[in-house]
């Protein structure tokens, strides 16, 4: 496959930008042009839910240096929103009237908050979080509030949680769940993180249903449950998961998955010709789990566009790579690797729950199919062979024994 002449990128978030910064680490010389609907230089987006909106920062991640894309000539076009592709002339066109001719085309679109069909969720003051402009937007929400109600016990909303309780704000979380984070962790490890929050003062609403939120043109006034309790709120955030940016796909007639993703082989290509997808778009299917997955967390953009760019020149080498995740809480710090069915796989635990200081390990036919470390940071590259791979093991020695001897 030859070398192409220009490359076109749509989305500028850490994916889009990995890739056409990799491109010219490998040496590539045509051009690279990248367009994006936000005018901020691209960021990383795990320091919007955690240290800038504890307000440890005022700035987030860059991807680069601002001088890096001129420097390196790649067209960043910010404030660019694509409208359509047309594969057969291989075109971007753009909302504007543009028209951006590519040889070989990225879509790193990402994703975008879900909201409710709930009454007063346009509600002023009704806020959801995933740009920068949201997290600055939203700590000074919180900074102000003396009431806020997050709709969402996943990843973002006990993140928030722990931000808005750190401004001092009484704060209620909603989800029908039973427990946190369930679903992801199971029941066991979710209970550490409802604990944790319930130490620190928040309150729970699980297992409840939103009937609608309550206010008027001045703002958001509270949240109306199924049961017809009242909760008074200042703010209310929306946390109820993110939806793929798949349009523009779409209307390409590129193939979507069920779990509405852009269906790409391992080396991340779509079966339109020349276009490939990277990032939480992606429904990627991994050699190492035989099917497809789709992946919504920072170092899957970041890995999974640094990757790509080999491809987007000629190569078509598989990615291999697990998930991974990172949060901070509090004083709870925990990184995961793997993918995990709580539901049906066997939940190990090396350490103590209680104390906040142990590994969790899921097993499947005997196997490691994902761990987690909490407040545990000397494992890392062990746990990472475990994961990857998938190491045949009882669960007695995954409490008891030196995990260097197990990979």
């Amino acid at each position: 496959m030859s070398e192409p002449k220009r490359i076109v990128i749509v989305g500028s978030g850490l994916a889009g930008a990995t890739a056409a910064a990799r491109l010219r680490e490998r040496g590539y010389a045509g051009e690279v042009l990248v367009l994006g609907s936000e005018t901020h230089r691209p960021y990383e987006l795990p320091p919007l839910s955690k240290g800038l909106l504890l307000g440890d920062t005022d700035e987030p991640d860059w991807v680069r240096e601002e001088k890096f894309y001129a420097e390196h000539d790649i067209d960043l076009r910010g404030g660019v929103t694509a409208t359509r592709v047309d594969p057969g002339e291989r075109i971007v066109f753009d909302a504007e009237g543009g028209e951006h001719r590519y040889d070989r085309l990225l879509l790193a679109t990402g994703s975008r908050p879900r909201s409710l069909p709930v009454p007063g969720v346009d509600l002023p003051g009704v806020r959801t979080l995933r740009t920068l402009d949201d997290a600055l937007s939203l700590r000074s929400a919180f900074q102000d509030a003396a009431r806020v109600v997050i709709i969402g016990a996943g990843w973002i909303g006990t993140e928030a949680a722990a931000a808005a309780r750190k401004h001092d704000a009484e704060v209620t979380v909603v989800d029908q769940v039973t427990l946190p984070l369930r679903t992801v962790l199971g029941d066991e490890v979710a209970t550490v993180f409802r604990d944790l929050h319930t130490e620190h003062g928040v309150n729970w609403r699980l297992g409840a249903t939103l009937a609608e939120l309550t206010g008027d043109a001045d703002g958001v006034r509270g949240v109306r449950l199924g049961d017809g309790t009242e909760l008074p709120a200042d703010v209310v955030l929306l946390a109820v998961g993110v939806a793929p940016r798949v349009e523009l796909a779409e209307t390409a007639g590129l193939e979507l998955t069920g779990d509405r993703g852009v269906a790409v082989d391992a080396g991340l290509r779509t079966a339109a010709p020349d276009i490939y997808a990277a990032g939480d778009i992606a429904s990627h299917f991994h050699p190492r789990y035989g099917h497809r997955i789709r992946v919504e967390h920072w170092a899957n953009a970041k890995n999974q566009g640094a990757h790509v760019a080999a491809n987007l020149v000629g190569e078509n080498e598989p990615y291999l790579r697990s998930p991974y995740f990172f949060t901070d809480q509090y004083d709870l710090g925990c990184e995961y690797r793997g993918i995990a069915d709580p539901a049906t796989d066997e939940l190990v635990v090396r350490g103590d729950l209680a104390s906040r200081e142990f590994i969790a390990f899921w097993l499947r036919d005997g196997q490691v199919t994902a761990a987690m470390n909490v407040n545990v940071w000397d494992y890392g590259d062990e746990l990472q062979k475990l994961v990857d791979g998938r190491v045949a093991v009882s669960a007695g020695r995954l409490r008891d024994a030196d995990l260097g001897e197990l990979v």
